[in-house]
């Protein structure tokens, strides 16, 4: 009799996690078709979608160059952040893990940075998210390791096309990575030797949750700078509603995240004639407090 109750339960958190995900993807395109359209320039719809299929005029330059890079980066950022947040609180299960907690985004910062002082962002357009990846890599392999014992601004714009497009197949990639560990960190959850008992490579899945954070994390930040917090927040804001498999949390916190990143920049659009504002402080303004809340929550729950 407990064993049905058990199941029954865990059928219905597993019900609930798929339709507040099946929430999240219509709020996440209905949000990007927001963005879309929002902008400076007043163009109908109609006129926008036109360029958009043609490429043509001033409306055809605004939907391709601008309005649709920045709608689709916001997602797939958004979507980047909040899955690897995610991942690596299952796979620290630890609640304060986050990529920019952990150093990740620091680290991925750090890589970019160095490109454009030795100019070498300049001389190709793929090197600066190659550097980004290669610092979040090293920051995830540290963490890895811990885990296992316990340029000219006009060549830069000239290359932003190709460097976009790049970062966000490498962001994609590293999501997917992580969406398929997602049953190795649901075994975790347990135990290393309890998910060992279920055939599950611990060696294995540690390393791919290590290789999509740093591809996504590490692509993300190569575009858009440090933006914190976001891997921290959504998770947490999540998990009474999806629950506390990571099988669960990933997918949803991805679309959250996308969610969260397109709402930011939606806002800064609208409050920008008033308030100079990057995205990565807003996020801070609102992630630096909950964090603090998250802290003191962990302590007093850890307290004799």
């Amino acid at each position: 009799m407990a064993s049905t109750t058990s199941v029954a339960t865990w059928r219905t958190a597993s019900d609930r996690a798929r339709l507040t995900t099946l929430a999240l993807a219509v709020l996440g395109v209905g949000l990007f078709g927001v963005s879309f359209l929002l902008g400076p320039a007043d163009l109908a719809p109609g006129t926008l979608f036109a360029g958009l299929m043609s490429g043509e005029g001033p409306a055809g330059v605004i939907a391709r160059e601008i309005r649709l890079p920045r709608a689709a980066l916001a997602l797939v950022v958004g979507a980047a952040l909040g899955a690897s947040g995610a991942a690596l609180q299952g796979l620290f299960r630890n609640p304060l893990a986050e990529p920019g907690v952990t150093g990740v985004t620091s680290s991925a910062g750090l890589g970019a940075v160095l490109a454009l002082y030795f100019g070498l962002a300049a001389s190709s357009a793929f090197l600066l998210p190659a550097f980004a990846i290669g610092g979040a890599l090293a920051s995830a392999l540290i963490l890895f390791v811990l885990s296992r014992s316990g340029a000219g601004a006009m060549a830069l714009v000239l290359a932003g096309v190709a460097i976009a497009s790049l970062a966000t197949a490498l962001t994609a990639l590293g999501i997917a990575l992580l969406v398929s560990a997602a049953r190795g960190l649901d075994a975790l959850t347990l135990g290393e030797d309890a998910a060992r008992s279920l055939g599950i490579d611990v060696a294995r899945t540690r390393l791919v949750l290590v290789a999509g954070t740093a591809l996504a994390v590490g692509a993300a930040t190569s575009v858009t700078g440090v933006i914190g917090f976001v891997g921290l927040l959504v998770p947490h804001v999540l998990r009474p509603f999806v629950g506390h498999r990571p099988s669960l949390v990933l997918p949803a916190s991805a679309l959250a995240g996308a969610i969260f990143l397109l709402v930011a920049d939606i806002g800064l659009r609208l409050a920008q004639p008033w308030m100079d504002l990057r995205i990565g402080v807003l996020t801070a303004l609102i992630g630096a407090p909950f964090f603090v809340w998250l802290v003191l929550k962990t302590r007093a729950e850890l307290a004799p």
